[in-house]
């Protein structure tokens, strides 16, 4: 990474990295690192040349501590750049011996929290994080992985209070993307979304994967104030520099769902349907073309879906709700089992993509007392968007 991030630990961003799980599917956690799951495409990659090494050393000493948050960075590392979840195992596995410590190391610590973190553990990850800024109030990486999951969780002004702490600890632009993250949930979208675009001007040197995050927020902050063309500019412009990066997949294709251009994200997601979410996206762009000729492609990504949640509901695997609740709605057409799905979720999580797939099924259900929530949500916290605002308004005229 640049010497810009080289205050944070290694590798740097790794609660940036890890940002937006939604898009990957909930990992498998190995017995050890050294068990053999699948193996992977690329051996002669240099990268998996570089795991195979780490994995090697880890199985001759387990218990060498910077050996195992070493490989456990990697392999966060190359689960986001690989779109791969099962890395996020091998990462939990490489801490096995510290995993279920009370209190182990703080680097194993904080790597603990951010896969928590990422399969919506929220709560054992904020304990971690607490325990973490109060022994080192110092650490960048804990306060930027703290404000995720509290700006995740409606936390806004505690979150607030996070991302203050990262302005004299990191970057100007890393600074300015968690405040504004914060300020577009909470009636500062205009200003939010001109003081971030004006600091990423300000900063072209920084490195590839934050101006992707950086771009991909501007372009669901355009959306949301139903800015069309800035909104797909923002969204090609993060392409241009990661065309497989899971989340700005989703976001980009969840546009262009909104857009009626169906066909262009069957062609952007063909090779990423292994990924839940993208998946999903697959299945509501043949859904939302219906023509003759994806009949049989819409059965295939229905069964599939439905193996998925099944299989992730027996693993007690609640990360996917949200994604589920939008498959039975739009999908199976079944607006109760979406509504449930989408209100569970609620209690977890409350982004914008939270709020609509909760309104939607509660318009399909005719079921208002299930708005209520969102509805008192949004106007307690000023929330714009047009999307959401649209099926607000439809509630309340009983539509």
């Amino acid at each position: 990474m640049p010497t810009r991030f080289a205050r944070f630990t290694a590798p740097a961003l790794l609660a940036y990295a890890l940002l937006t799980p939604l898009a990957q599917a909930a990992p498998h956690i190995p017995a050890s690192a050294s068990t053999v799951v699948e193996r992977l495409p690329r051996r002669a990659d240099p990268v998996q040349r570089e795991l195979a090494t780490l994995r090697a050393q880890l199985a001759a000493s387990p218990s060498d501590l910077a050996l195992a948050t070493r490989t456990a960075q990697r392999y966060i590392t190359v689960a986001r750049q690989e779109t791969d979840p099962r890395y996020f195992g091998y990462a939990q596995a490489a801490l096995a011996p510290w995993w279920s410590m009370a209190a182990p190391p703080p680097e194993v610590r904080l790597l603990r929290a951010i896969l928590l973190q990422s399969t919506h553990h929220f709560a054992e990850a904020l304990r971690d994080l607490d325990a973490i800024v109060a022994a080192d109030p110092a650490n960048p990486q804990a306060w930027l992985t703290l404000a995720i999951v509290q700006t995740v969780r409606g936390d806004y002004e505690a979150a607030t209070a996070s991302c203050g702490r990262l302005s004299s600890l990191s970057t100007e632009l890393l600074t300015i993307t968690c405040v504004a993250n914060v300020g577009t949930m909470t009636g500062r979208s205009a200003k939010s979304e001109a003081l971030l675009d004006l600091t990423l001007r300000r900063n072209q040197e920084a490195d590839a994967g934050m101006r992707v995050w950086v771009l991909t927020l501007l372009g669901e902050m355009a959306q949301r104030r139903g800015d069309a063309k800035a909104a797909e500019e923002r969204f090609r412009r993060a392409l241009a520099l990661d065309a497989r990066d899971s989340y700005l997949l989703g976001a980009y294709t969840d546009f262009l769902l909104e857009q009626q251009r169906a066909s262009e994200v069957i062609a952007l997601v063909k090779d990423h349907t292994r990924i839940d979410g993208l998946l999903l996206r697959h299945a509501l762009a043949l859904r939302q073309r219906g023509t003759g000729d994806t009949g049989d492609a819409l059965r295939n990504a229905d069964a599939e879906l439905k193996a998925r949640f099944e299989a992730a509901m027996r693993r007690g695997d609640t990360v996917h709700q949200r994604e589920q609740a939008r498959y039975e709605l739009h999908i199976r057409a079944n607006a109760r089992t979406a509504l449930a799905l989408a209100q569970q979720n609620w209690a977890v999580q409350k982004e914008s993509a939270d709020m609509i797939v909760l309104l939607e099924a509660a318009a399909k259900a005719g079921d208002k007392a299930a708005a209520a929530p969102v509805i008192a949500w949004v106007a307690k916290h000023a929330l714009e968007d047009v999307a959401v605002a649209r099926l607000i308004k439809q509630i309340k005229a009983g539509a």
